[in-house]
């Protein structure tokens, strides 16, 4: 479960990035968090990874407070960027070795890895090949091996479909379905209104910061998302910062 309750950001030149954001992504659903550049997506992201300090409000991963406990709460979430960042020099096992070790209480079975690589489609010569010579997709695909080696059961994903072609893309969303059929908590940021309407279980859309509108699947699956979408992005933000700037 990841849940934020009246959450805010406002940086020391006084940025706002964030203002009064609440949302609660349950355990078996997938959520995605539409906005634009600039909303706030990737702040609320590092708000629950503790990467950021809140200027108010509360944020929790499983129960766990992320400003008390940043330790504790870092045990039960996976994170994957739009660009994963991994050992180039190292091999994909070596990777996923070294990320499943952190914020575990106990060492993972190496056992585990060889099932944690196969589910996600990347086979036995893939875990010997040092990463820099793999593509963008199977990048996200060791992340996601990652997550799974690590037993997290909560998920943030910052544009996940950026620069994948249409063949990762779809292998992707395969994949998060399947973790969310597991019962992961799955907060996904995203512009790409397509995906989000495939997969999504809730939508929420942010601008300048603010949560505007928020759907359930019933409510959004048989409308026009992309026209929903943008005609909150033609409102004129109902709260924005001094400088009129989002997120950074």
């Amino acid at each position: 479960m990841l849940k934020a309750e009246g959450l805010t950001k406002i940086y020391e030149d006084g940025t706002q990035a964030l203002l009064d954001f609440h949302v609660e992504v349950r355990d078996g659903e997938v959520y995605a968090l539409l906005g634009a550049n600039g909303a706030g997506k990737t702040t609320a992201l590092h708000l629950f990874l503790g990467f950021l300090p809140p200027t108010s409000g509360r944020v929790y991963v499983n129960g766990v407070d992320v400003t008390a406990a940043p330790l504790e709460a870092k045990k039960f979430v996976a994170y994957i960027p739009e660009n994963v960042r991994l050992y180039e020099s190292l091999t994909g096992l070596q990777n996923l070795d070294f990320f499943a070790r952190l914020g575990r209480t106990k060492p993972p079975d190496p056992a585990e890895y060889a099932d944690a690589l196969r589910r996600v489609g990347l086979d036995e010569r893939d875990g010997h090949r040092r990463v820099r010579h793999f593509s963008k997709g199977m990048r996200q695909k060791l992340a996601l091996a990652i997550a799974l080696a690590r037993q997290a059961n909560n998920m943030l994903l910052d544009e996940p479909t950026a620069g994948l072609d249409p063949q990762a893309t779809a292998e992707l969303m395969d994949l998060l379905r399947r973790f969310r059929d597991e019962g992961r908590a799955i907060l996904m940021a995203t512009h790409d209104v397509f995906r989000v309407k495939a997969i999504a279980d809730r939508v929420g859309i942010l601008k300048a910061g603010r949560l505007v509108a928020e759907y359930t699947r019933s409510e959004f699956v048989h409308e026009d998302l992309e026209g929903l979408y943008l005609k909150y992005m033609a409102l004129e933000a109902a709260v924005s910062g001094p400088d009129g700037s989002g997120e950074r």
